[in-house]
Order: structure tokens, then sequence, then C-alpha cells
């Protein structure tokens, strides 16, 4: 899959990235394209696959989460949420109209902190500190496998995405120049700075 999402989870906070590139065949359609939705007010899904199903599957989530909060007068915790999620990407797969969507999940939740689920195309599920998906998270692990600490501040998980990004942008063949970022902590979900070439490049030539 040439689109790729990361997220990584701290003590405090969770990072989630996408690239922004939206591809057909060897054309590439647009490259500022959304593919990390809000869930809720301390939830995020980053979504990667085939383009209708990501945008369908990821409102279809969304708004049931939200419709269960309007019901019940309280959110789903990310544990919860993922779990639910997991469920409908089952019951989709043994059914006539499968959704080929990968799926990352960042959250806070209010008693155990922030938490990160892999959840793939396959309706498996698991808590990880960091995952990846898409070819540039064959990159990205190696990176994250090296240098990921559970006790880095903001500052130091952002340069961590961005060297994993930077891997992404010299080692895959495919072109994703731009990642857009959101952090999620005890008070919401917050944009960080895109993860741009242009950026990166800009950076390079500081210091050299």
């Amino acid at each position: 899959m040439t689109e790729c999402s990361i997220g990584v989870c701290f003590d405090d906070f969770v990072l989630i990235a996408a690239d922004s590139t939206t591809a057909q065949s060897i054309m590439v359609m647009k490259n500022d394209e959304n593919k990390i939705y809000k869930i809720s007010d301390k939830l995020v899904m980053a979504v990667i696959g085939e383009q209708g199903d990501s945008t369908q599957f990821s409102e279809y989530i969304g708004k049931n989460i939200q419709l269960y909060k309007m019901r019940n007068g309280y959110e789903l915790s990310p544990k919860a949420a993922a779990t639910f999620t997991r469920r409908k990407l089952a019951d989709y797969l043994r059914s006539r109209t499968p959704y080929f969507v990968n799926l990352l999940m960042a959250g806070y939740d209010t008693e155990t902190g922030p938490e990160l689920y892999f959840i793939d195309y396959l309706a498996s599920c698991v808590k990880t500190p960091y995952a990846c998906h898409g070819y540039g998270g064959f990159f990205s692990l190696t990176i994250l496998d090296r240098y990921y600490r559970s006790d880095m501040n903001e500052h130091e998980a952002y340069d961590l995405l961005k060297k994993c990004v930077t891997e992404v942008h010299k080692r895959l063949i495919v072109n994703l120049p731009n990642f857009k970022v959101q952090k999620v902590t005890k008070e919401g979900v917050i944009d960080l700075p895109s993860i741009t070439a242009q950026k990166l490049a800009v950076e390079v030539a500081a210091r050299d």
C-alpha cells in the first residue's frame, strides 16, 4: 500500500501522522487529503486504504460513536472504541461488502492515560506503543525500534516522527511529500505543524 500512517504512544500523549497524498494508479490526484479523522474530543483515527472505503467507514464509525455519546451521556473509552471498530470491520469482512481499510486509533483515557491501537483490514486489533501502516511503515518501524522512548517530551517525539518521515522520503520509491500530524492529550486533540519534504530540506540546508 503506497499510503503511510504512523502512530506513537508516550507517557502523556499520543502522536499520529498520515500522508496527505491521494493517488490513482500511476497518477497523483492531490497532496492535501486529510486521512486523520476526529472521532470524539480525545479520540482520532488515521485511515488508509481504498479511497471510498476510507471515507465511508471512518464516517460510519464516527457517527455511531457520537450516537452512543448522545444516548448514554458519556463517550466511549479508546479501548471500547477500538473494540467496537474491530467488531464492525470483522462483521463487514464476512459480508459481501468488506471494507479494505487499515486503521490507527489514538486516544486518551482519563483512567489509563494515552492509548494507541493497531487495526488492519482483517480486523485484527492490538494495543501497541507504536505502529505503522503502508509501505512507509517498513522503514519507520526500524527508526522507532531504535530511538523510541516512552518518556519523550513533545519536542523529542516530534523529532522522532521527522526521522521516520525523512527515512520514508529517502527509501520509498513512491513520493509522499506531506504528512499531517496530530497530538492527543488529556486536553483533547491538537494539530501540530505538518511534516513536509520542503521543510525537511530547509532544515538540512540550515544545518549544512
